[in-house]
């Protein structure tokens, strides 16, 4: 086994403390890597706090997760030691069901493993994130990453990136399109560099007012502070996708009516309450209500190979490992400009 550092949350009531425990060795098809960052997501805080459900604990958070390979198994054959590499929300699948076969792990019919909170496949095995100093995961759940970005900036790619990406690709959002994205927080920053790259004109929707400057800097078109009717009425009708990042309550029939006929409104936030929907929100312009999640491996891989290629990272802001309730305080108040990412070399 391999002894191994982290931060864990021992139940729901506890903050995250030093804690160690021990990784499986290498098998023939796994890959280890020394983690060097990783990203602090909304849903770390979400899941170390039960909000979404019965957690299993100790719980170590972490899934936007990158460092250099240190051991590969005996079969491995797409790494080799000093590789960069990285891995997102999930280790594991089925493989087998129709969903694995199409690239679409995300939504495996037998369930997907998720990188922590969850358990292997085996049913009894808890895994446990990249708020660690190494992890060991199966090769076709480890993606090649590019040393041509800073390392620190590329981690949250891993979960806000191809949170964003994804949508935008699935519904084919390019050039012509008008693209309004709901919330400029670590999931929105992305979603208007994506959004902008692939050509479509893009206007940033918030209730923050300062923001403005940040958005028009990440390229966006426009700005609509959403508290002010006047602004509001200039986009009614306006928009042929809404994505929408917010993992507040608000109100989706405000939101709706911003859309053409047509016009698609796409969740990947989360908030804690359903959503109240007037039904005519919908059939009042044929429009549709639609959400998504991550990516499977083949697209998570294309997203790291574009941004590569485009100079496309998150914008961040660097911790210390032992500075992580800090940042969650300030991550609810919406205090990060985008992403929080952890140098686990404080750990």
């Amino acid at each position: 086994m391999i002894p191994t550092r982290s931060y864990a949350a021992q139940d729901d009531k506890s903050d995250l403390a030093p804690w160690n425990f021990e990784r499986r060795e290498v098998g023939p098809h796994d890959v280890q890597f020394d983690i060097q960052f990783c990203g602090v997501c909304h849903s770390d805080l979400h899941q170390i706090k039960n909000d979404w459900g019965e957690g299993i604990f100790p719980m170590v958070p972490g899934h936007e997760i990158v460092g250099k390979v240190i051991k590969v198994g005996s079969h491995v054959k797409k790494f080799k030691v000093g590789d960069l590499a990285g891995t997102g929300c999930l280790v594991d699948s089925c493989r087998t069901c129709a969903n694995c076969q199409e690239g679409l792990e995300q939504f495996c019919q037998n369930g997907m493993v998720g990188t922590y909170n969850s358990y292997e496949r085996d049913g009894k095995t808890p895994t446990y994130g990249g708020y660690s100093n190494t992890i060991v995961v199966h090769e076709d759940f480890v993606l090649h990453v590019s040393d041509k970005l800073p390392l620190a900036a590329v981690a949250p790619l891993l979960c806000a990136g191809i949170t964003t990406y994804s949508p935008l690709r699935h519904w084919k959002v390019g050039k012509g399109h008008k693209l309004a994205v709901l919330g400029l927080g670590g999931l929105g920053h992305m979603a208007v560099k994506f959004g902008v790259a692939f050509g479509a004109e893009v206007t940033v929707l918030s209730t923050s007012p300062s923001k403005e400057q940040d958005a028009i800097k990440l390229g966006a078109h426009k700005f609509v502070v959403t508290s002010n009717e006047e602004q509001l009425k200039s986009v009614a009708g306006y928009f042929d996708f809404i994505l929408d990042t917010v993992s507040a309550p608000h109100d989706l029939n405000l939101y709706l009516s911003l859309l053409k006929v047509n016009g698609t409104h796409i969740c990947v936030g989360v908030p804690p309450t359903p959503y109240q929907l007037h039904i005519f929100s919908l059939i009042g312009g044929r429009r549709s209500l639609a959400g998504s999640l991550i990516g499977g491996l083949p697209e998570t891989q294309e997203m790291l190979d574009y941004c590569a290629e485009n100079g496309i990272v998150s914008d961040i802001e660097m911790i210390a490992m032992k500075d992580i309730h800090q940042a969650y305080d300030r991550m609810i108040k919406g205090d990060v400009r985008y992403r929080f990412v952890i140098d686990m070399a404080t750990l």
